[in-house]
């Protein structure tokens, strides 16, 4: 017996009967052989822990364009939060923690530069529309490793894809990654804000603080332990009374509400702030004159993308945008920079 049948076998034994065990996955898109060690959705965490897309987040804003200070989220540290609070809760249910540490390490792999500005340039631009749910399948199904793809398990990508609030992911797994994301940028963001001046703790309605919790680290403590809670209690009532109306992976109606009208807060006081977002008007004029010059010049951008116009037929906007999506912010300020402003004189001189 293999490592890896042994971790198999070993699933079967200690894992809940809500997780998703990797012998049982729907496999891969293209059939390849199995390592004697990892299983499938170890591999798979592996796969985009070490791709490009992945190390480019690093350099992607969350929140705050080119922050001035060493302490505010890039969308790198972003994901690693999410990641590490779905784990906390994947462990916590004995659901599969491979399978949810992949999905939310590849959820945000298809953000744009300069965060949701970005993205909401690039779905203007775009004639199919541009989704960094959809864009982050798209990277590991087709753009990373110069055109083959990661070639990832089917759960991975469905939960990658469904991470966002108007879709529900086919695993328990993905759900858990799914109510992680909103848990981390919710609660790192009002940190971020409050050490940008642009919030204060105060400022925040006492009654959500009071269901909530009084600080980022309260907030994080009583979202996590709510879900654990709420998702226990819900496999309790399932397995006792076999009823199909409730989920493995939940959160108190009370938490929940109170959660979605911080979030809405956020949106006023912060997302939408206007000395917060002062930069993003910049942005996305920069990244509109970025796409018009690819469109004019595609033959500039690298042959990795141009082959996909060749090779599959994909339309030259959506190309544009998987290359200038690629880019980090000052990547992106860099060949503004060379394509529009005046470069000094090189000449040769006498």
């Amino acid at each position: 017996m293999t490592i890896r049948e042994t971790i198999e076998e070993m699933e079967r034994r200690t894992l809940s009967p809500y997780a998703t065990l990797n012998e049982n996955s729907k496999g891969r898109e293209v059939d390849e052989p199995q390592c004697d060690i990892r299983p499938l959705f170890q591999r798979d965490r592996d796969r985009i822990l070490h791709c490009k897309s992945f190390r480019r987040l690093k350099n992607k804003t969350q929140v705050f364009l080119d922050p001035q200070g060493d302490h505010y989220r890039t969308r790198m540290s972003h994901t690693l939060e999410v990641s590490q609070n779905a784990r906390t809760i994947g462990k916590a249910l004995r659901l599969n923690e491979d399978l949810v540490e992949a999905i939310a390490l590849g959820h945000d792999l298809g953000h744009t530069p300069f965060g949701h500005a970005g993205e909401r340039t690039l779905n203007k631009l775009c004639q199919g529309g541009f989704v960094h749910s959809e864009q982050s399948v798209r990277i590991v199904e087709k753009l990373e490793k110069d055109g083959q793809g990661l070639n990832l398990t089917w759960e991975v990508r469905d939960g990658i894809r469904n991470h966002q609030s108007s879709t529900i992911p086919a695993t328990p797994e993905g759900k858990i990654v799914r109510l992680s994301d909103k848990i981390a940028y919710i609660n790192h963001d009002i940190d971020d804000a409050i050490r940008g001046m642009v919030l204060t703790e105060d400022m925040i309605p006492k009654h959500l603080r009071d269901t909530l919790g009084h600080s980022t680290t309260e907030r994080l403590d009583n979202l996590i332990h709510d879900v654990v809670t709420t998702s226990l209690r819900n496999i309790e009532i399932m397995d006792v009374e076999c009823r199909n109306d409730l989920e493995p992976v939940a959160m108190s109606k009370e938490m929940e509400e109170a959660m979605f009208e911080l979030r809405r807060f956020m949106f006023t006081n912060v997302y939408q702030n206007p000395v917060a977002k002062s930069e993003e008007e910049k942005a996305q004029r920069m990244l509109s004159q970025l796409f018009e010059y690819y469109m004019d010049h595609i033959e500039v951008i690298p042959d990795k993308y141009r082959r996909l116009m060749e090779r599959d037929q994909d339309p030259k906007d959506r190309v544009v945008c998987d290359y200038i999506a690629g880019m980090t912010d000052q990547y992106a300020v860099t060949k503004f920079n060379e394509l529009f402003m005046p470069q000094s004189w090189r000449g040769e001189g006498f």
